[in-house]
């Protein structure tokens, strides 16, 4: 087995997450980078599937310099090598941009049998790009996986859904994005972190990777944000005194606040 797995770093949920003042995109630098949690999931499996079969695993990251320190957790996980797609040019990217650019990357992967993803990240949360991506690449999409199966020539997957689990199968090459409920990601060794420094890790530029500047960037991206604000600062509460009418207060202060 030929695994691709996807892979993010997004500032950690524990520092404070903010938006640049000048173009309104995320500002990395103000917070700790860590690699996405979901992402040490989809690596996980990837890692078990080859665990199981074989093949190799190759990790692909779009984003900038610092963006190695994520390559080379999921390389300690245990994965084989690395494409990292780095270039000024990409900042701003959105969902679609970024399908097409991570496309072009998986497209430098001989024989690619299977792609992994995490559901959606934590810092933009759109839960598209693993689709949008499967479309570009004209590859059959199990998302929302909390399963795989796979016997090298197809995959089941069991999918999570507000109705229920749908059980969905296809032949490889595929496309699969894994919830929170698929596994538990394994903890680097400390073999594994000394071994990760000397995995391969290639740097596209766009130029490298085929990928015109017209194709990405904030100034192409087919959607933006236009204005952002703080979110204000909490306010103290408000007690009510229940003697006798505490029930018409409660729906008052509702009905200021718009709630009924």
């Amino acid at each position: 087995m030929n695994i691709v797995v996807l892979v993010k770093q997004v500032p950690d949920t524990w520092s404070e997450r903010k938006l640049t003042d000048s173009d309104h995109t995320l500002d990395r630098e103000s917070a700790d980078a860590v690699l996405d949690e979901i992402n040490e999931r989809a690596v996980e499996e990837a890692l078990l599937i080859k665990e199981a079969q074989g093949g190799e695993v190759t990790v692909v990251a779009m984003g900038p310099e610092r963006a190695t320190d994520a390559i080379r957790k999921a390389l300690s996980m245990g994965a084989d090598k690395a494409i990292h797609l780095s270039d000024e040019a990409l900042h701003g990217s959105d969902a679609v941009q970024t399908a097409r650019a991570l496309a072009k990357v998986v497209g430098t992967v001989e024989s690619v049998d299977l792609v992994i993803a995490g559901n959606e990240a934590t810092d933009g949360r759109t839960g598209a790009v693993p689709a949008m991506l499967a479309e570009v690449l004209g590859l059959p999409q199990l998302t929302y996986a909390r399963k795989v199966e796979t016997d090298g020539s197809t995959i089941k997957v069991e999918r999570e859904t507000d109705a229920g689990i749908v059980h969905v199968e296809a032949s490889l090459p595929a496309v699969v994005s894994v919830t929170e409920k698929i596994n538990e990601p394994r903890y680097p060794s400390f073999k594994g972190i000394m071994a990760a420094k000397k995995k391969p890790v290639t740097v596209l530029s766009l130029a490298d990777a085929g990928i015109d500047a017209s194709e990405v960037g904030l100034a192409n991206a087919g959607s933006k944000v236009v204005e952002s604000a703080p979110k204000p600062p909490k306010q103290a509460g408000q007690r009510v005194t229940d003697e006798g009418s505490g029930g018409v207060q409660i729906v008052e202060f509702l009905a200021g606040q718009k709630l009924v």
